[in-house]
């Protein structure tokens, strides 16, 4: 496996990741004994970044991962994370949507309480935005929240997923 270095956080992490979206059964049935082994050849192979979503299963997911990493405490594996917008509405958000419509400090803390939960940690490494619009990039106020959980040592790092190519236009 080759590693490198993830952002400006420094982590050696492996080029491969492990996406998790199936593991959730968005995509149709899942048994979670064949999921548990996947996730465990990947961590045999070398690959340490397994990304994940609560809108994966509703939270499956995380609870998965979090059954396959028990008992492999001496393997450091960055979890990364996203919390999804509040319903209803579209999925992704649009552009009308404003963030405190889909993204309302409540709903960030209540989203982040129970990934951490679901997991089974402490601390998840890369909690993302799930998803972003440009349309709100002129409000901090997520970020602001997100820099509040990397205080508490709830989250290391902070990111967003997002369908959109170019966040600057």
């Amino acid at each position: 496996m080759q590693y490198r270095g993830f952002g400006k956080l420094g982590w050696q992490v492996s080029a491969i990741g492990c996406g998790t979206w199936a593991l959730g059964s968005n995509w149709g049935p899942q048994d979670d004994q064949a999921s548990i082994a996947a996730l465990h050849r990947a961590l045999d192979l070398g690959c340490n970044f397994v990304d994940t979503a609560r809108a994966y299963g509703d939270g499956r997911a995380e609870r998965v991962i979090a059954k396959a990493l028990k008992g492999r405490a001496k393997d450091k594996v960055y979890l990364a994370s996203k919390i999804p917008p509040q319903l209803p509405g579209d999925w992704p958000p649009g552009p009308y949507d404003t963030l405190q419509e889909r993204f309302p400090s409540q709903h960030v803390q209540a989203a982040l309480e129970a990934s951490l939960r679901d997991l089974q940690t402490d601390c998840i490494d890369l909690m993302q935005i799930h998803t972003w619009s440009r349309a709100w990039n002129d409000h901090p106020d997520v970020f602001e929240q997100m820099a509040h959980f990397k205080k508490q040592g709830k989250i290391r790092g902070v990111g967003v997923s997002t369908p959109e190519h170019d966040q600057h236009a």
